[in-house]
């Protein structure tokens, strides 16, 4: 059986991850979701010093502080940042990182190089204009829409993501990756793609390309961008079917 450390993307906390985890628990698994630092009910801990590092450190420490070895380490989404760092310092605690719609970032990347510039300066407007500036309010779902899919978030799963959404620390999207960045020899790496990401695979996206070759394994789920939310025991059978 494997140990899952799950790490939520952006303005989530662990509780996204509940239902996914427990049918993980289910199969014989450990799963083990985070709360990085300035969300959820680690919202107060934030602040304008909140970067990526800070992230790192998290998924670091939790992983050390819990002694976990032969570790699955899980990014959904902006998690694939501070993922990346943390899979390149675990050494031999970590077994398989697994991407859920997302990838790898590389050295000196950050979440703002992942969209148009005019997109980033909007981004920070928003920033500017909520509250001390450096936390990012998750936007109304209208725009969500134009950049991730929604499928399978109902009107109830809707107002759940509505109602425990935390504003996101924005110095996490603004810092560079540096440090090792390359997981250590012999580590399973998994992508999970959903719909838009699976377009992206298979429409020869040059930035992507790599995950199309070994030692990526890939797994398509047919679902939005949240899929512990829209299809949370799918997402537990990908993962169990993934270690197996």
């Amino acid at each position: 059986m494997t140990t899952f450390v799950l790490v939520p993307g952006a303005w989530l906390g662990a509780w996204a991850w509940q239902d996914t985890a427990d049918a993980l628990r289910e199969r014989g698994h450990t799963a083990l979701a985070l709360t990085l630092t300035g969300l959820a009910e680690r919202a107060e801990e934030g602040g304008p010093r909140t970067d990526l590092d800070t992230h790192i450190a998290d998924i670091t420490d939790f992983v050390g502080e819990n002694d976990l070895r032969e570790v699955t380490l899980v990014a959904h989404s902006y998690a694939a940042a501070p993922v990346t760092g943390a899979a390149g310092r675990l050494g031999d605690r970590l077994e398989r990182v697994v991407y859920v719609d997302s990838a790898p970032f590389t050295a000196g990347m950050r979440m703002l190089d992942l969209m148009p510039p005019e997109a980033a300066d909007q981004l920070g407007r928003q920033v500017a204009a909520h509250g001390g500036g450096c936390r990012l309010p998750m936007p109304p779902f209208e725009t969500l829409g134009l950049s991730t899919s929604l499928e399978g978030l109902d009107e109830d799963r809707r107002d759940v993501l509505s109602a425990r959404a935390t504003p996101h620390p924005f110095g996490t999207y603004t810092q560079r990756l540096a440090g090792p960045v390359e997981p250590g020899p012999g580590v399973d790496r998994v992508l999970v793609a959903c719909r838009d990401f699976q377009g992206l695979l298979d429409g020869g996206v040059p930035m992507l390309a790599f995950l199309g070759h070994a030692p990526w394994r890939r797994f398509d789920l047919s679902t939005g961008h949240w899929p512990m939310l829209s299809a949370p025991a799918e997402l537990a059978d990908v993962l169990h079917t993934a270690v197996s």
